[in-house]
């Protein structure tokens, strides 16, 4: 028994010194002679989490809590039922993570107020971020959790209190404040001075924030930063599911869609099984990096599945079917999609309604769209939503063929983009840029937007033809304006190939759609066409 107290005490001191791997090597061993005492056990949960033995360690808690309630620990048992919920919530599994916050409850219920019970208010009020958004959290939760961090100034109860009260100052409209406030929650987690599975917690739900008010450049930083502080350890267990989907959209928005297509296969299909939620998130970024990469059918499959898992893959399953020229067809499953969401799940389908509604024609709808999304950029202070808003602005002056006003809105949201290094979305800004030069009667500038959109496209992977904007100044694609002006200009279709780095048979099909468009049958009739619209043509180097 003596060798079996010394495994004990090395496999503590390797847990102090986080090896995980040879903490739970010895204790499993000494288990396998004798019962453990329930500390070790607690030592055996957290050590398998941080290894990325989920089930093994849920297992090993729920072990833990029997022994606390068996010792008469309700204080110590409550915490371990808190800590299975957090674990249990985060992962997806809201049945059973809400069954362990209701037992964690009815423990405290019959203790005097401590630590645990902020826990249990923050957890409360997570559980209602989880299910419906920034928007549900309760000002009594909030105000109750700021009094416990107030009575038990602990480092995790406080940056619990920041969370949430920073989350509360967002839903307000003050992100300046709420974010400042999210920030300083995160210093206590890089300290190392919150429990793991709590700071998983609080990391993911300011990843998840940042996602939700479009703030890239912060999602990246506090990214960068805590996978530099889990390096320290040799573990990504503190990321969660939904935190691993939203650092591969980091990866996607920067234009490494290889390696964000093949990570989400690999993630959804790990999630699929026992976190439906968190996989379909994934499989909805799986279907964006397939839409824009031009594959149609991998879109729709992910979409599906999304769809399976309880995720609303919108918008761009309603983007896909503008992409197979039905706008129709867009706009009836965007606004099937609008209509039961919050004020904050809408603005991220507002940029692309606006651009639906342009494309059936319907400036109203374009209008109230970009309106909405004008108003909640303002309001909650949001670079990534200002960056969209500016984007629908441009879209909507395009369509009146107001230059001025297009190149004003449009160049913001290129500043934000290119600053944001989202090498799509500046290519998409810079195609109704060229146009809107274009516009304004200045061909030089316009053909250099044209060309640096296309050259990032290019980079990017994205097919022929799959880059263009639906929105323009007339009946026809920017592109399609493109291939016209050229011609118009006298340019054999073996030149326009070349000046737009297209082949001569997509030239010819551009011509095809242009005829039906505009109404003509021939090459000369198009030309005649567009000089009648006393559009200024395009330059040919």
């Amino acid at each position: 028994m003596a060798d079996r107290g010394a495994l004990i005490d090395s496999a503590r001191s390797a847990f102090a010194a986080s090896d995980w791997s040879t903490a739970l090597e010895y204790l499993s061993t000494a288990r396998s002679e004798a019962p453990l005492e329930v500390d070790d056990v607690v030592l055996m949960a957290r050590s398998a989490w941080w290894l990325g033995r989920v089930a093994e360690s849920l297992a090993l808690a729920e072990e833990a809590f029997r022994g606390l309630c068996d010792t008469d620990r309700a204080s110590d048992a409550a915490m371990m039922a808190l800590q299975l919920s957090v674990l249990w919530l985060t992962r997806g599994d809201l049945t059973i993570g809400t069954a362990w916050l209701h037992r964690a409850r009815r423990i405290l219920a019959d203790l005097p107020e401590g630590p645990p019970h902020a826990y249990l208010v923050y957890l409360e009020a997570s559980f209602g971020q989880i299910t419906t958004g920034i928007e549900a959290w309760p000002d009594h939760d909030i105000e109750r959790l700021a009094d416990l961090a107030r009575r038990f100034p602990e480092p995790a109860v406080e940056a619990l209190a920041m969370v949430v009260r920073g989350l509360a100052e967002l839903r307000r409209g003050d992100s300046r404040r709420g974010f400042a406030l999210l920030d300083e929650a995160m210093l206590p987690v890089l300290a190392g001075d919150v429990a793991a599975e709590w700071a998983g917690d609080i990391y993911c739900t300011i990843i998840h924030t940042c996602h939700e008010l479009a703030d890239f450049r912060r999602m990246e930083d506090w990214t960068r930063a805590t996978e530099q502080w889990c390096r320290q350890f040799g573990s990504e267990a503190m990321y969660t599911g939904i935190c691993r989907v939203h650092r591969l959209e980091l990866r996607s928005a920067r234009g490494d869609w290889p390696a964000a297509e093949a990570m989400l296969l690999r993630e959804c299909a790990d999630l699929a099984g026992g976190n439906p939620w968190v996989a379909g998130e994934g499989f909805y970024q799986l279907g964006e990096v397939r839409r824009r990469r031009g594959d149609p059918a991998g879109a729709r499959e992910a979409y599906d599945l999304a769809r399976t898992a309880g995720v609303d893959p919108q918008p761009g399953a309603a983007l896909l079917l503008l992409d197979a020229g039905d706008p129709v067809a867009a706009r009836s499953a965007l606004t099937a999609a609008l209509a039961p969401r919050d004020a904050l799940s809408r603005v991220r389908l507002l940029r692309a309604a606006t651009e639906i509604a342009l494309a059936c024609d319907d400036r109203t709808g374009a209008d109230a769209a970009a309106a909405e999304l004008r108003e909640a950029a303002e309001r909650l202070r949001s670079p990534g939503f200002a960056a969209w808003s500016a984007h629908a602005d441009g879209m909507l002056a395009l369509a009146s063929r107001d230059a001025p006003a297009a190149l004003a809105a449009l160049r913001r949201a290129e500043a934000s983009f290119r600053a944001d290094r989202q090498p799509y979305e500046l290519a998409r800004v810079l195609l109704l840029l060229s146009q809107a030069h274009e516009l304004a009667g200045d061909a030089a500038t316009a053909h250099v937007a044209a060309t640096e959109a296309h050259d990032i496209l290019a980079r990017l992977g994205v097919p022929e033809d799959r880059d263009e904007p639906v929105v323009d100044a007339g009946p026809l694609t920017p592109r399609e304006r493109e291939v016209l002006a050229l011609v118009a200009q006298g340019a054999p279709n073996r030149r326009v190939a070349e000046q737009l780095f297209i082949s001569e048979k997509t030239v010819s099909r551009h011509l095809a759609n242009i005829y039906v468009k505009i109404g003509v049958g021939s090459r000369t009739a198009a030309a005649a066409w567009w000089h009648s619209q006393g559009v200024a043509d395009s330059a040919v180097s």
